[in-house]
Parts: C-alpha cells; structure tokens; sequence
C-alpha cells in the first residue's frame, strides 16, 4: 500500500476563524463599486484534509464603513488551517462581510485551483 494513501493531516474547526480582526473604516464618499482580489487564500478539505488553495474576490457598494485591508487579509490567513468545504467558505465570507460592512451590494466570488480536474468556482450575490 502506497504511503500517501489514506493520509490525514490535523485540521481546525470552523470556530477558529477570526471574525474579531475584522475592521471597518467611516465612508462618506459617492456609491462606487469596490472590488478587492487575492490569490492567496487557502484553507483546508474536511474530507481529504488537504489544502484547498485558490482566489477570492470581493465587490461591494458600501453604504456607511469599507473594510480594512490588513485586516482583511488576517480574516483571510485565519482559515488557512481550518477544515471547511469550498461553498462553505464562500457563504463564510459573503455572511461575515455581510454583517459587519452593511453594504448596498455585495458579491464574494471564489475559484479554486485545479482538483482531480474539476475547476471549480462559488458565487454568492446580494440583490443590486
């Protein structure tokens, strides 16, 4: 039997991303749409415990508060060891941004990197 085979490595629960470093910032500009975009998000697979590794985007019109970019970017490094499903994620961030941002219109996109030869991409869309 090959070594790999079965292999599991020790992942976090949902409860351990970390919604608390979240910041937003006053806004009073003109509606304009925003969108942010990383490559960089990882998190891991529940059920193969491998890393699942791909791109976010976020577009919002913010209504009173924008978010914070560092922050943002610690939100994001918060679920790098954390076991959570590809379209869990997506809702994850649409729901987490949702509450603190307050936004007029919001749209989280991911696409994840190649597995087993499926691409595979998740939307979630407020109403414009």
């Amino acid at each position: 039997m090959p070594r790999a085979e079965g292999k599991k490595y020790p992942f976090e629960p949902e409860s351990k991303i970390d919604t608390g470093v979240l910041e937003t910032i006053d806004y009073d500009g003109k509606k304009q749409l925003i969108e942010y975009k990383t490559k960089e998000f990882s998190a891991v697979c529940p059920f193969s415990g491998l890393p699942d590794i791909g791109e976010v985007i976020i577009r919002y019109i913010p209504d009173k508060r924008i978010i914070e970019l560092k922050s943002l970017k610690y939100y994001f490094v918060s679920f790098r060891n954390v076991g959570i499903y590809q379209e869990k994620a997506t809702d994850r961030i649409f729901n987490d941004l949702k509450k603190i941002l307050k936004p007029k219109y919001l749209y989280v996109e991911t696409n994840y990197n190649t597995r087993g030869g499926i691409d595979a991409k998740c939307i979630m869309e407020s109403k414009k």
